[in-house]
C-alpha cells in the first residue's frame, strides 16, 4: 500500500473530525434540510465542501442549500459566481440575499454586532421560507474556544457558542460541524485546494477583542500542548456544547 502524502493525511484527518463531530453531537440526521451560512471564507468554504461530499453518501440522508448575505454597506467585494460555481458543482444549490443596517457611533450595541444580528436574521428567514429546520455554521474549535474566552474574561460566564443550539422561538436548530477542526488545519486545506479568497474590507473588523484572544491562546498553546484539549473537555464536562 502507497504511503499517503501530506496532503492526503491532511485531508484525511479534516474528514475524520467532520465525521466524528457529526456522530459524536448528532448533528445530521435523516430528513435534515441543511441551509449552510456561506460568507465566502476558508471556513464556510470547507464546510459546502464537507457537506456536498457527505451529501452524496445518503446515511444520513440530507439535503443541503447555500445562503451568501451581501451587506450594502459593507465593503465586502465578493465573487458571487464564483461562491454560485463552487456550490453548484458540488451539488448544493446557491441563494443570494442583499441586506444592511443603520448604524451611529451613539449606538449602544457595535457595529459588528449589528451587521452579525441583520447576517442571522436574514439566514432564519431564509431558512423558514426553504423549508429547512436546521442551519449550519462554518465555525472552528478555534473559534469556540476563543469565545469561551472571551465570554469567560469580559462576561463573567464559562460559555461558549455550541455546537448544538435548538431555538426556542422558531423550528430551527444551528449546527457547527467544523467543531472539532483546527483552524491551521484548515487554512492549509484552502490552501492545497486552490479556494478562492474573496476581499474583506470591513472598516469595522479590528474593533473586537477576537483577534486578542487568537493571538493569546496561541500563548498559551506554547505552554501547554494540551490546552485545546483542556478547554474542550471543560466545555463538555459542563455541557456547554450542546443546547436543547
Amino acid at each position: 500500500m502507497p504511503l499517503l502524502s501530506a496532503e492526503q493525511k491532511l485531508e484525511k484527518r479534516i474528514v475524520s473530525r467532520f465525521n466524528k463531530a457529526i456522530y459524536d453531537y448528532h448533528l445530521i440526521e435523516n430528513d435534515d434540510k441543511i441551509l449552510v451560512g456561506l460568507s465566502g471564507g476558508k471556513d464556510s468554504l470547507c464546510l459546502v465542501e464537507l457537506l456536498g461530499r457527505r451529501q452524496k453518501i445518503k446515511s444520513p440522508s440530507f439535503t443541503v442549500e447555500a445562503l451568501h448575505i451581501r451587506m450594502e454597506n459593507i465593503k465586502y467585494e465578493s465573487d458571487v459566481s464564483y461562491l454560485q460555481d463552487f456550490c453548484e458543482s458540488r451539488g448544493i444549490l446557491f441563494h443570494l440575499v442583499t441586506t444592511s443596517f443603520e448604524y451611529s457611533p451613539t449606538d449602544k450595541k457595535p457595529a459588528c454586532f449589528l451587521c452579525s444580528w441583520n447576517r442571522r436574521k436574514q439566514l432564519f428567514l431564509k431558512a423558514q421560507e426553504l423549508g429547512c429546520n436546521k442551519i449550519a455554521l462554518g465555525h472552528h474549535s478555534d473559534d469556540i474556544i476563543h469565545t469561551t474566552m472571551m465570554n469567560l474574561f469580559f462576561q463573567g460566564s464559562f460559555s461558549t457558542m455550541p455546537v448544538r443550539l435548538k431555538m426556542r422561538k422558531m423550528p430551527l436548530t444551528i449546527i457547527r460541524p467544523l467543531c472539532l477542526e483546527q483552524e491551521s488545519d484548515l487554512q492549509e486545506y484552502t490552501v492545497n485546494k486552490n479556494y478562492k479568497k474573496q476581499v474583506k474590507l470591513c472598516p469595522y473588523e479590528t474593533s473586537t477583542y477576537r483577534n486578542d484572544m487568537r493571538k493569546l491562546f496561541q500563548q498559551i498553546e506554547q505552554m501547554s500542548e494540551e490546552a485545546r484539549y483542556s478547554v474542550w473537555k471543560a466545555l463538555e464536562k459542563e455541557n456547554k456544547l450542546i443546547e436543547e
